[in-house]
């Protein structure tokens, strides 16, 4: 490789470098502000708003000792792990059986029904929310928390993207394993389950945020306090006749510990997954 060139590769990897070092801090900087606002008094947020100046004289630990002090944060904390456990368990297992027919099964209206599923990724949760809240009065399964999660476990994305992750998978795999003597079940279980694990991963981390976080869903199925999510449990500290700021906020910085830990830990899985995932026939 001629110097020239290679200055003109070293140049143009330094201004990448830069380009993605300020795309970093631009996204780092909403999560350092509300860092910052956390280790305020609420009197002093409602006052002077939130903002990345530093001041050590008002700034302690103080709003989360009353966060762990506080019943209803752990109660709310708990209620949203749980959903999100299940949610995430059963989403994946009924995709990757979805996914897996679409990918590897030729029958009757196959295009049809595919085209199906894309059609329903294309459907806001506003346009279906009034019958599928009275599905689930009609099923009693109001202030439940499998209101919450029954509606989201087929869900068209993950279906999609193990169906777009199994097609590039040789069906000599199948071919080979019936040959051995392997049913349908054992094929999936034994030799499909694992070379899905990237895409597991990627799936998992996309179902257990967008769970963690969901919002509207939880709060109009859920009625009472004990039983509500995180997000609607910190959003009902905002009322007319008060903002609890010092847990909303304290609150808000602990519940993204979780799902960093999850991305993290599943970072390289992660990536692996969703390149794999945009694999075409």
């Amino acid at each position: 490789m001629s110097e020239k060139k290679r200055s003109r590769l070293t140049a143009g990897t330094f201004m990448i470098m830069l380009v993605l070092i300020v795309l970093a801090v631009l996204i780092l900087l909403p999560f350092y502000s509300i860092v910052l606002a956390s280790l305020r008094p609420g009197t002093e947020i409602m006052r002077q708003g939130i903002g990345l100046r530093i001041d050590p004289s008002i700034m302690s630990l103080g709003n989360y000792r009353y966060v762990f002090t506080d019943e209803r944060y752990f109660t709310w904390f708990f209620n949203s792990i749980l959903i999100t456990a299940i949610q995430t368990a059963l989403t994946l297992a009924v995709s990757a059986f979805v996914g897996y027919g679409f990918a590897m099964y030729e029958f009757r209206f196959k295009n049809l029904l595919f085209i199906c599923v894309l059609f329903i990724m294309m459907v806001p949760l506003e346009i279906i929310m009034l019958p599928l809240y009275q599905l689930i009065v009609r099923l009693k399964l109001i202030n439940s928390i499998w209101g919450v999660i029954l509606p989201s476990i087929a869900s068209p994305l993950p279906i999609f993207f193990f169906r777009q992750y199994l097609s590039g998978i040789p069906k000599d795999f199948l071919d080979a394993a019936r040959i051995d003597g392997c049913n349908e079940y054992s094929i999936f279980f034994r030799i499909i389950v694992p070379l899905m694990k990237p895409s597991f991963a990627a799936m998992g981390i996309f179902v257990g945020m967008n769970s963690w976080n969901n919002y509207l869903w939880p709060l109009i199925v859920l009625r009472e306090n004990r039983k509500l999510t995180l997000p609607v449990g910190l959003g009902s500290l905002l009322t007319p006749y008060g903002n609890n700021y010092d847990l909303l906020i304290a609150g808000s910085v602990f519940s993204i510990i979780p799902i960093v830990i999850l991305f993290l830990f599943f970072q390289r899985s992660f990536i692996a997954g969703m390149t794999a995932g945009g694999i075409k026939e």
